[in-house]
Formats: structure tokens, sequence, C-alpha cells
């Protein structure tokens, strides 16, 4: 899908321009074209970039292939970004799924290409479409508002992954289960690719807050400045959930250690009970005696009821001489 939006320098919005018409809209140097690729093959969209926009084929070429880190390129007539949208899930396979958007950014002019769906961009556009106020200001400043439209969905997917640490922890001294470290290491996982995404794109904000680049207006690189400390501090909460993550898995593998070794202490009290049981019945359950000896004493009732007393004592002794040892 190929659509622009277009304010004019004398401020009437146009909607939808064709191809032929891009060329007239550029050279209007008081006029914003926004002019949005979505899941468009890249036989449709590098003509466009390459003739009407005249934008090197090398930068063409990145924004087509996509798969690339955030980064800030200057090509001195325009800049070229890569950005990434972020979703978080648990349970998929991929448990943060990215979506890149690449940007350039002219004197009087905002290309955006996806190939995935990216609510944010939707939003601004939806909500430019609707009111032409939102496209009065320079291009960077529409630059600023898609950005933060961008970051601002980076907070709930933090908090999301804060919610599930949370919900494992309540597992881990609950009821921990065989998905429990699996789960843990998916947010590690989940964490570090948000760093690897949060950092870059934190260095390509300070870029644009120090005044670098030509296309981006003074006035402009306080909010650039803005979205630079936001990203500062999600950059700094990621670092702690990781942190979280590593002390649930501690925690997780020091409550599974316990239990394991409360198992062993009941199992061992009750071999250690049984062991004189085991002696006895052993030692006088043993034919050694010659048979024709008479043993009228061994096998009288007394002897019996001895017998008997002794191996119902033994454990109860034992039990006594542990507790009083503090092994129970």
């Amino acid at each position: 899908m190929i659509r622009s939006l277009y304010r004019t320098g004398a401020g009437d919005l146009k909607k939808e321009l064709s191809v032929e018409a891009l060329p007239a809209a550029l050279k209007d140097s008081q006029g914003l074209l926004w002019l949005d690729l979505y899941s468009e093959p890249p036989e449709s969209c590098a003509p466009i970039l390459r003739q009407v926009f005249e934008f090197h084929p090398l930068a063409i070429e990145d924004a087509l292939e996509e798969r690339h880190v955030p980064r800030v390129d200057d090509w001195q007539a325009y800049v070229y970004l890569v950005l990434h949208a972020i979703s978080f899930d648990l349970r998929a396979e991929d448990p943060l799924p990215t979506a890149e958007l690449d940007i350039f950014l002219g004197p009087n002019y905002l290309v955006t290409h996806r190939s995935e769906p990216i609510a944010s961009v939707d939003r601004l556009w939806e909500i430019s479409d609707h009111d032409a106020r939102h496209l009065q200001n320079s291009a960077g400043y529409l630059l600023y508002r898609l950005i933060d439209e961008l970051v601002s969905h980076y907070m709930p997917v933090v908090e999301e992954m804060d919610d599930a640490i949370d919900t494992i922890e309540d597992q881990v001294f609950g009821d921990p289960t065989s998905s429990t470290p699996q789960d843990i290491f998916v947010i590690r996982r989940a964490l570090l690719r948000l760093r690897r995404i949060i950092g870059p794109e934190r260095e390509v904000f300070n870029k644009l807050a120090r005044g670098d680049f030509a296309v981006v207006p003074s006035e402009n690189r306080v909010f650039f400045r803005d979205t630079y400390d936001h990203l500062v501090r999600l950059y700094e909460i990621s670092e702690g959930l990781r942190d979280l993550a590593g002390s649930a898995l501690d925690t997780y593998l020091s409550v599974v250690n316990n239990r394991m070794n409360e198992v062993m202490k009941v199992l061992t009290v009750i071999t250690t009970l049984f062991m004189p049981l085991s002696f006895l019945a052993g030692f006088f359950g043993m034919n050694f005696f010659q048979p024709a000896v008479p043993l009228e004493a061994w096998t009288s009732p007394t002897a019996f009821a001895l017998m008997l007393a002794a191996m119902l004592l033994s454990p109860v002794a034992m039990a006594i001489w542990m507790q009083r040892r503090g092994w129970m």
C-alpha cells in the first residue's frame, strides 16, 4: 500500500497523491509531504525512492532489505533512520517480535517504509489525516511525533515483562513447575534482545539531539533530547529487569534444592529408624545354632516379648537421639 499526506504551502491538505504528482509536492519548500510505503514489494518501492526522491542506492538497498540494527545515516540532503517497534508475548514462539521501520527525513518530506503493521505509525497517520494542524510544523517535528508514538509503546511492553517476572517469582515461592525455569530463560532472552534495540536507538536520538544533521531544525533538537532521556530510563529499567530475572532463576534453584534436601531428610530418617529393626531381624533370623541343641529359652514367650519390645523401642530411641542431635 502506497499512501500519502501532503500539506501545501498554503495550508491545504491533499491525500493519496499519484506518483506523478510527488515531484511537484517536493518542490514546494513551504509544504510537507508524508509518504508511507506499507507492505509493498521492492520492485514497486525502488523506482519511487530512486527516481522521485533520488535517494542513494545503498540507502534504498538498506531500506528494502530490512533486518538492520537501529542506526542513523547522514546523506547531507536527507537522513536515513532505522528504528524498531516491539511487542511481548511470553507464550509465543518469538516472545519479543520486532517490526523494522525505515525512515527518510528531508527538508520538507518524510518517507516511511515497513513490511509489517506498526500501530504507532497508523495512529499518527489517522490523527494527521483527520486534522491537518498536525502537519503545520516542519518535517523534523513530524519525525519527532512519529518517534514519540513509537517509543511510548515501549513502556507498556516493559511493564508486561515486569508483570511476567512478578508472576514467575510468585510461582517460585508458591508452586514451581518444570516450565518455570524455561519461562525465566525466555524472559532473559527477550530482555537481552530489548537491550540490543534500546541501546542503539538511544545513540540515534543522542545524535539527533546534538544537531549533527543539517535537515534537523535546531528548534526540534530539544524534542529528540526528551526522547533520548526516555530511552535512557527504559535502558536502566531493562537492566534492572534482567537482574530480577537472574535472581528469580537463582531463587528457583535454591527452592528446588531445599525441597530436595527436605525429601532426602525424610527418607534418611525413615531409613535410619528401621535400621535397628533390620539388624535385629537379620541377626536373630540366622540359623547358626545346632538343631540338636535345646533352645527352649530362645523360643519361649518371654524371649518373644523381649524381642518385640526391643524392635518397638529401637526406632523410638533412634528418633529421640536424632532429635537431641538437632537432625530433625
